[in-house]
């Protein structure tokens, strides 16, 4: 239960991204348990609708595992990735396969080692987490299968936006950035992990003064 004043990390439970949000954070927290240099996930809500061919067009725990190690090697400051983060060098796999990802074949010649995989303990280990996290994914596909077809969803879909409009700096009281879609971002507050406010868009808090 949040402290009172605390802001809540998620109003509408109603509705399902903040739902799956609330999914990934708590995949993300099972991740930290077993790795505890990992930072925190600041923006769950990030992660959906968004596609990268270099780490993973499809967000399942495999893909949120990929990223973890990319926030390992941020943690320790290990240049994980070159070519504008396409390509995946050793170092990153040598922290992958710390978080039971493994990469069996030889780099491919433009993303390196992007496409590791599951090894059998990590699959044994977050068993559990994998089954909650599908169930919210395959909520999620439903309901926003079914929204589309029932619902005009503006020109940004229209026309394939595969983040659903433009990200933005938001910000908060400890000087921390993420970049977020305003619409993700009005939906419920995004929680920052390390002062534990919510992050702000600056200009939209301008654009309301005076």
């Amino acid at each position: 239960m949040e402290p009172p004043g605390h802001p809540a990390r998620c109003h509408d439970v109603s509705t399902t991204p903040p739902v799956l949000a609330a999914e990934l954070a708590q995949a993300w927290a099972d991740i930290q348990r077993h790795h505890p240099e990992l930072p925190d996930l600041a923006a769950p809500e990030s992660l959906i609708g968004e596609s990268s061919s270099a780490c993973g067009a499809e967000l399942s725990f495999e893909r949120l595992l990929h990223e973890a190690v990319h926030g390992i090697a941020a943690s320790r400051g290990v240049r994980d990735t070159s070519r504008a983060g396409r390509y995946h060098n050793r170092r990153f796999l040598a922290i992958a396969e710390e978080l039971g990802l493994d990469h069996p074949e030889e780099p491919h010649p433009s993303s390196g080692f992007s496409l590791v995989t599951l090894n059998p303990e990590a699959r044994k280990r977050y068993r559990p987490t994998m089954e909650r996290l599908q169930r919210a994914l395959k909520a999620h596909t439903a309901a926003t299968t079914a929204d589309t077809a029932r619902s005009f969803r503006g020109p940004a879909a229209r026309h394939g936006s595969s983040g659903g409009g433009v990200r933005v700096k938001a910000v908060c009281d400890c000087g921390r950035n993420v970049r977020v879609v305003p619409s993700v971002l009005a939906q419920a507050p995004i929680v920052c992990g390390g002062c534990g406010k919510p992050f702000r868009i600056p200009e939209a808090v301008g654009a309301g003064v005076g």
